[in-house]
């Protein structure tokens, strides 16, 4: 690769990126703007995602993916548990073992805020063609991919 390959590749690199994170703080704000609607906040949303896409977790697992700190994450789930959004379930294998469950209020309004965030993102694609949306999903998967590859390989490190 020459230098200037090299050179507009970095360039392209850079303006992918910073569009990439451009639309996540679009759909970021998009989503706090749907949660006026709800009783909860920003991080109970976050929380709430999180053992929606990967079921029950403890204390420590929901922190480790939050980047909070225990006592932190434990007082956001002692709020949610007193919305009846989450309960504290005793694990089957181990009763030492404490697991916060989402409860059917809180998958409610996770599946009514992701349906308000889709149709969002279907009212900005509505200006494009099928192919060109074709073409984006396509090619976000295959980015998604990629980035999940990557991840599993730092985390074998």
């Amino acid at each position: 690769m020459t230098n200037n390959q090299q050179t507009t590749s970095m360039t392209q690199v850079a303006h992918i990126e910073k569009s990439l994170r451009m639309i996540s703080d679009i759909i970021k704000q998009k989503g706090r703007e749907i949660l006026n609607e709800f009783p909860i906040t920003p991080p109970q949303f976050i929380a709430l995602q999180w053992l929606h896409e990967y079921g029950d977790m403890t204390i420590g697992e929901l922190s480790t993916k939050m980047y909070l700190a225990c006592s932190t994450t434990t007082d956001l789930v002692d709020r949610m548990e007193k919305n009846e959004l989450v309960e504290r379930v005793k694990d089957t294998n181990d009763r030492r073992v404490v697991r916060i469950h989402l409860l059917d209020r809180g998958k409610t309004i996770i599946q009514e805020v992701i349906n308000q965030r889709q149709e969002y993102l279907d009212n900005v694609l509505s200006g494009f063609s099928q192919e060109n949306t074709d073409f984006l999903e396509s090619n976000l998967a295959q980015l998604l991919d990629e980035m999940k590859k990557d991840a599993e390989t730092w985390k074998s490190f």
